[in-house]
């Protein structure tokens, strides 16, 4: 990373949500009228644990998994000890005859060894005293922080009951965004922040998630070293629980790291005078915990072998195949998280994910693995029946040494053959599997696009989304390799880390120093080629990638709709939308110039925007609440329609004019938080009220982020764009372009994502469009995934737009995913249908689709 040198500064007023004329207030009450909740001191330890105690459904539930996590922890220790010290292995396994007076049969207790053997065992282990000694420290540091957890989330209770006005009963089915609505509201009645008279959903959001949002910005800027190439293999990802910990440790909270408490950089970091002499400091302290780390590996890796072979011995034994299942990577949830976005948050994105990741990464299965793995099956599957059949005929077959291990080992082994067996029901289109994941995770590679189909792609999705069995491996040689990566790879870094901590810190009003990316602001960390061209101001240093600021920016508005931000940001929100709006009015319009066929699907857009038809019996009130339910459900259903889950594209019909007009108000961010209006006469009204305005909210990102992606992608091929709404040169924003950008002859070049190094093919080798679509697939699971209009989104601007919207006729070329020919627009046309092949032609049981390559 460069090293871009400017001194820590105090956030200026257009960052700060404070009113004009408040930017320090310091608010007064008189002593009799100060509530318990009046200026409490740490507001963010206090907001993390109102929203872990929300997470946790309650403080019954949370003091119930607290207790057990103790339980277990005694269970998993004592247990070893006693499996490795008072057990006599040859009775157990009949090498040692026991000798009974009453009974010839071998019982448990007789391979258990008396209790005087048993401790003089353990008392002649050296290595076994050390363990319990180092256990027994962890376990009643465990228990002491457990006792002042306690305390802590009682008053924390006392909280939510007194001042919130919501019983431990209600809070499992009561959202975040309505606890986070009461806790702005009760701001004007206790204070509970003395520097600002009225808290905002930014505030909370910065307090909760303050040292995670530096995680996401080092890792979206490549500063953490996470990523490696070994020697004859490939580049490759390594985060886990262990390092994550370490590198927390390090930087936030442990002894000796860079903040003096939860809210405030200590001063000398600050400061760039003394930049080199941090380094060092930060450099030997990285040393130390490396050490440190080496030192206690044997016992930390006895203990994650422990914990992994109790937590997962079951789960295999009962579904063999949950170790070829994946899971969303620690760095995949890292990198896939947008600034201010809070745990359930993101975890009910990748969750909307989960299905179609795992289908894109079935379309890979090797046709030669699956011949062998069938064959393996059978055989495996005929030894399995006779042995079943023999043991129904007699079951003394089973007291045959063996066969029961016999039985087992056949059972997983065709179990995990199965697994490379692909659905003989598949579809094979990758672009479409591509597409709908990015609609729920928002971000990707730009040279993923059109090379889905590759195995590149596959390997590096891959990172992101890991088979649960490489991730527990991961974390049980994790103590190995952390102590080295901490040597060896972080303290290089220790001079780019003193300078990130200190070029993008801020400190805001009422919140304390904060990571400025987290900020959302697009003129200081928005990317030109991510719809931020001319508002933004920052260099290559400063801006975020991947698009990082305005895709965070957008979800944060769209989340908490009654949040307000300053000017320019709601400038570019509000342009954004108004573009989705009417490129969908466009796209809908059977008359456009751009529709599309009748036997081609409508726009992503258009049929998302247009509104679904079970939607119309929904009414609005003047109250602001739903007061007709019988159609809620079927909303839900129809927004689902999006998710992978759902057996149907179309959102059919449209709203009428009087609940499209209340729900654009609800969707754009203006009047009353949809999600947190009246409930109606029942709890359960108000939950079916929450979930499909949830599911509003879901949907509507989903559509922005596959706009900007398009959008995006357009601009970084050059693409000149015809859009229908098209500003005139007669538009008065024309005055605000300066004529440098307007006459701009030679193309600006945009740096390329670090996140995702590759090779970037060379121009000729890049399709003008790879979005496959296949008329098969509609109503399944891919079908959501059809390029944004296809062609409703070829009129999408492609061009840069000036501050006040004007748009400036100049192609880019960006380096962002491939580059695309000067001069040259992307061909539009269809092609032939491609012959169809014969079923021999295709791996077992995969079909091939006839496709339409735009």
């Amino acid at each position: 990373m460069a090293h871009f040198d400017t001194e820590y500064q105090r956030l200026e007023a257009s960052y700060s949500d404070s009113p004009p004329g408040e930017e320090n207030p310091l608010m007064h009450v008189p002593e009799g009228a100060k509530s318990q909740w009046h200026h409490i001191e740490n507001l963010d330890l206090f907001f993390q644990r109102v929203y872990n105690l929300h997470q946790k459904n309650g403080f019954t539930c949370m003091l119930l998994g607290e207790i057990f996590e103790l339980v277990q922890l005694l269970f998993v220790v004592g247990f070893t000890v006693f499996l490795a010290n008072c057990v006599d292995y040859d009775i157990l396994f009949a090498n040692k005859f026991v000798n009974h007076t009453d009974s010839s049969k071998v019982t448990l207790p007789d391979a258990f060894l008396p209790v005087d053997v048993c401790s003089a065992r353990i008392r002649d282990n050296a290595f076994v005293i050390f363990v319990l000694i180092i256990s027994g420290v962890f376990w009643l540091h465990r228990l002491v922080k457990f006792i002042y957890n306690v305390c802590c989330y009682w008053e924390i209770r006392a909280f939510y009951i007194n001042a919130l006005k919501m019983t431990m009963s209600e809070l499992p089915y009561a959202t975040w965004q309505e606890v986070q609505a009461r806790i702005v509201e009760i701001q004007k009645e206790h204070q509970i922040c003395i520097h600002k008279k009225e808290l905002t959903e930014l505030d909370i959001y910065h307090r909760i998630l303050r040292f995670k949002n530096y995680m996401v910005a080092m890792v979206n800027k490549s500063l953490l070293p996470v990523r490696f190439r070994l020697p004859g293999l490939e580049e490759s990802v390594f985060y886990t629980r262990g390092l994550k910990y370490n590198f927390e440790l390090i930087f936030f909270w442990g002894p000796g790291s860079l903040f003096e408490n939860e809210w405030s950089l200590k001063p000398e970091y600050k400061r760039g005078g003394n930049r080199l002499e941090l380094a060092d400091r930060l450099a030997s302290r990285i040393l130390w915990i490396g050490i440190a780390n080496l030192l206690l590996c044997p016992v930390i890796l006895v203990w994650q072998i422990l914990y992994a072979f109790f937590s997962y011995t079951e789960v295999i034994k009962r579904e063999p195949g949950s170790l070829g299942a994946r899971c969303w990577s620690l760095y995949g949830r890292c990198y896939l998280r947008h600034f201010n976005e809070l745990d359930h948050e993101l975890m009910s994105r990748l969750s909307k994910g989960y299905k179609p990741a795992s289908k894109y990464m079935n379309c890979f299965l090797s046709p030669l693995l699956t011949v062998v793995a069938k064959n393996v099956a059978f055989f495996a599957g005929s030894l399995l029946a006779v042995l079943i059949a023999l043991t129904i005929y007699d079951e003394d077959v089973l007291s045959v040494e063996h066969v029961l291990s016999s039985i087992t080992l056949l059972g997983v082994c065709i179990t995990v053959c199965r697994s490379f067996i692909p659905d003989k029901h598949m579809v094979f289109c990758p672009e479409q599997l591509l597409r709908v994941i990015l609609a729920h995770i928002h971000y990707m590679p730009d040279h993923w696009q059109g090379n889905a189909h590759k195995y590149e792609t596959r390997d590096q999705f891959s990172q992101l989304f890991q088979y649960k069995a490489v991730f527990i491996l991961e974390e049980l040689i994790s103590p190995v390799v952390t102590p080295i990566i901490l040597i060896f790879c972080l303290r290089r870094k220790s001079l780019e880390i003193i300078d990130f901590f200190r070029n993008f810190t801020v400190e805001v009003v009422g919140v304390g120093d904060t990571c400025s990316f987290a900020q959302m602001d697009i003129r200081q960390h928005g990317h030109p080629a991510w719809m931020s061209a001319g508002k933004t101001e920052a260099s290559i240093y400063q801006q975020a990638e991947d698009g990082k600021t305005e895709l965070s920016l957008m979800h944060f508005a769209i989340t908490n709709p009654q949040w307000q931000p300053p000017q320019e940001t709601t400038h570019f929100i509000s342009q954004l939308k108004e573009r989705v709006h009417r490129e969908a009015a466009g796209a809908s319009s059977d008359t456009h110039p751009l529709s599309l066929s009748e036997s081609e699907p409508r726009s992503l857009v258009a049929n998302l925007l247009a509104g679904p038809s079970t939607l119309t019996s929904i009414h609005f009130g003047h109250d602001s609440s739903l007061t007709n339910q019988a159609g809620l459900s079927d909303g839900a259903s129809a927004l689902r329609s999006l998710s992978p889950n759902s057996g149907s594209l179309h959102l059919r019909g449209s709203l009428n004019a009087a609940h499209t007009s209340t729900m654009s108000k609800a969707m754009a961010g203006s009047g009353t938080d949809a999600r947190t209006v009246s409930s109606g006469s029942s709890a359960w009204e108000g939950q079916l009220t929450s979930l499909v305005l949830s599911e509003y909210a879901s949907t509507e990102m989903s559509i922005h982020a596959l706009y900007m992606h398009e959008l995006h992608k357009q601009q970084s091929h050059g693409e000149l764009s015809r859009h229908t709404w098209h500003r005139q040169d007669s538009d008065e924003s024309s005055d605000s372009i300066p004529d440098e950008v307007r006459s701009e002859p030679n193309p600006r070049h945009f740096p390329r994502s670090h996140t995702f190094p590759t090779t970037v093919p060379s121009p000729s080798a890049i399709p003008t469009s790879a979005s496959c679509m296949s008329s098969t697939t509609l109503g399944q699971e891919g079908a959501a995934s059809n390029r944004i209009g296809q062609q409703g989104f070829t009129n999408s601007s492609s061009d840069s737009f000036g501050a006040r919207g004007r748009v400036v006729k100049s192609a880019r070329g960006v380096p962002m995913g491939g580059w695309a020919e000067e001069g040259q627009a992307a061909r539009r046309h269809h092609e032939t249908l491609p012959e169809e092949s014969s079923e021999d032609d295709m791996p077992p049981h995969i079909h091939k689709v006839n496709a339409v390559c735009v």
